[in-house]
């Protein structure tokens, strides 16, 4: 099944759940939720989701070394990179209606092979027109947030949120025997942001949020990056403890470290589960 085809059959899947989700309430005896009770998926102590994101990829990146500057390799047109799905978790504990801990971990990840077109030279080793290259990039990300909700009603709510983001990338590039080399790239990179949902009815929420952390190009010398999140979703409750998602994300991500760059670049759709206590 092509990427395309995946899609369409998950979308088709949660828009029949969301069909049935709504349904569901006019079948049974119709009951107003009061204005003073919270609305459907606003009570819980601990919330979990999980699902799977189907993301376009724009990645490239250049690696120094013995002094040798490295060129910019285009993950998709020079090693023949394919966009495929990922999966993801998310778990956001709630101790009060207006404060919230949230940790999220993706682990992204591309494999494949290609004959190289041009020459290129990577980590300070020149790989030659027409050498079969096996090519890995894993990306894990993790993101630990607290979120304070400023606004908090029964319509819905509006609030910042302060990310410890760590990203994990490592980068290898396999001619055997030719050569062997990798890269890998490691830190923590804080994020600020907000966060807005509003319910349109009592079960039916949109969420939408944006964090995001730039460091100035004179800050520390010869380094500059940014990092932005945007996530954009809707969520059918059917009761308080289980609903569906479906969602658009986008992660953006570039840094550049001495003769050192990266641009890492995923946006797409995705569908999950989620569940509550």
């Amino acid at each position: 099944m092509t990427q395309r085809s995946a899609i369409r059959a998950y979308a088709a899947c949660y828009i029949a759940l969301a069909l049935v989700f709504a349904a569901a309430p006019a079948q049974a005896q119709f009951r107003p939720t009061p204005l003073s009770e919270p609305p459907t998926g606003e009570q819980y102590h601990i919330e979990g989701a999980a699902g799977f994101w189907f993301p376009a990829a724009t990645i490239s990146a250049a690696s120094e070394q013995f002094g040798i500057p490295g060129d910019v390799i285009d993950f998709k047109t020079d090693l023949g990179l394919q966009n495929k799905k990922h999966s993801y978790v998310r778990l956001v504990l709630s101790p009060s209606r207006r404060h919230k801990f949230r940790f999220e971990f993706i682990p992204i990840k591309y494999n494949q092979s290609a004959t190289i077109r041009r020459r290129i030279i990577f980590n300070g080793i020149a790989y030659n027109i027409g050498l079969p290259v096996k090519s890995e990039l894993f990306w894990k990300a993790y993101r630990f947030a607290y979120e304070f909700d400023f606004i908090s009603n029964n319509r819905g709510f509006a609030g910042f949120v302060v990310d410890a983001k760590y990203t994990d990338v490592r980068i290898l590039l396999d001619a055997s025997p030719v050569a062997t080399e990798f890269a890998r790239a490691r830190a923590p990179i804080p994020a600020i942001g907000g966060i807005g949902r509003v319910y349109v009815v009592p079960n039916i929420s949109i969420t939408g949020e944006l964090t995001g952390f730039k460091l100035p190009k004179n800050l520390v010398k010869d380094t500059s990056a940014h990092f932005v999140d945007f996530d954009l979703y809707g969520t059918v409750n059917v009761t308080n403890h289980v609903g569906a998602q479906i969602g658009y994300r986008s992660l953006d991500v570039e840094y550049v470290a001495d003769t050192d760059v990266g641009t890492f670049k995923d946006k797409g759709i995705y569908f999950g589960v989620v569940a509550r206590y």
